[in-house]
């Protein structure tokens, strides 16, 4: 079942004058048909500008189109008198947890939204117990989130997210600003909540980390130039190099030792496959 579909979605932004009048009008999306399964796991690349953030924040109704339709469970997003529907629908997790963090206490943040939309306490407090314990935070719920790591404040953000128990969660470059240590930890917890039936679009500049998706989509100029698994769009390194984007290094190493005359193959995607497939041809 489809949990989020567009429609030649297009979407301008709009530059305006010294008089608030629309000076000039930059194209971001161009019909852009896109459709998301329930519990998929999808990755979405493409170099600064591509108009991959624009498209997730259509996703909950952050953005409206300009032109098109976007849908989340066949509700329209332009319908005012549903987003609250949409919101509880689909949750989304900016790249800078500090941005997102509002409470003093850990368990209060978490426990933000839910307080705002009358959710009963008693039910608050079985939302936000289960929510912490999911993604491994339960331990500093009486901490302060600025003691927390990066990775940490992450998990907060999430778990703030997951409390609303949306059926999709769109993280926007959740891991840009993170240590290795950070990144690891919050792909654990998304990888995690997808493997618990969560749908999860995951917008990311890292190439390892849109390895790990079931399925991953290439924008370039507001358009969909690319959709396919892991291994089918890793092995296109040219047309990636392309338009400005890389691939995971153990892709890249096999790509060049294949260009050396080494009969690898291309849709190589770790280091143990690389290990085995160099040891084969090795020997």
């Amino acid at each position: 079942m489809k949990i989020i579909r567009t429609e030649n979605l297009d979407f301008d932004y709009e530059m305006l004058d010294d008089k608030g009048q629309v000076a000039e009008i930059n194209p971001a999306l161009r019909r852009v048909n896109l459709t998301v399964e329930k519990g998929e796991f999808l990755a979405i690349l493409g170099h600064n500008g591509s108009g991959k953030s624009t498209l997730a924040k259509h996703f909950n109704g952050i953005l409206l189109p300009t032109r098109g339709k976007v849908f989340v469970n066949d509700i329209d997003v332009s319908d005012d008198s549903k987003i609250y529907e949409i919101r509880q629908t689909v949750g989304m997790v900016f790249q800078n947890p500090d941005n997102q963090i509002v409470a003093a206490i850990v368990e209060e943040d978490v426990a933000f939204a839910l307080e705002n939309l009358g959710v009963p306490p008693a039910e608050i407090r079985e939302r936000i117990d289960e929510a912490m314990r999911l993604v491994d935070i339960y331990k500093y719920h009486k901490h302060a989130p600025h003691r927390l790591s990066g990775g940490q404040k992450q998990r907060v953000a999430i778990a703030g997210v997951i409390a609303m128990r949306p059926q999709c969660i769109v993280l926007d470059e959740p891991t840009a600003m993170l240590d290795p240590k950070g990144r690891k930890e919050v792909m654990k917890t998304i990888k995690m909540l997808n493997e618990k039936g969560i749908t999860i679009i995951l917008i990311t500049h890292y190439m390892e980390e849109a390895a790990q998706a079931r399925r991953v989509v290439v924008m370039d100029k507001g358009e969909i130039i690319m959709d396919g698994t892991p291994r089918k769009i890793f092995a296109e390194v040219e047309k990636l190099k392309a338009v400005g984007l890389d691939v995971p290094q153990v892709t890249e190493l096999s790509f060049e030792l294949r260009k050396a005359g080494l009969h690898l193959p291309a849709d190589i995607l770790n280091e143990e496959e690389f290990a085995r497939e160099l040891s084969s041809v090795l020997q």
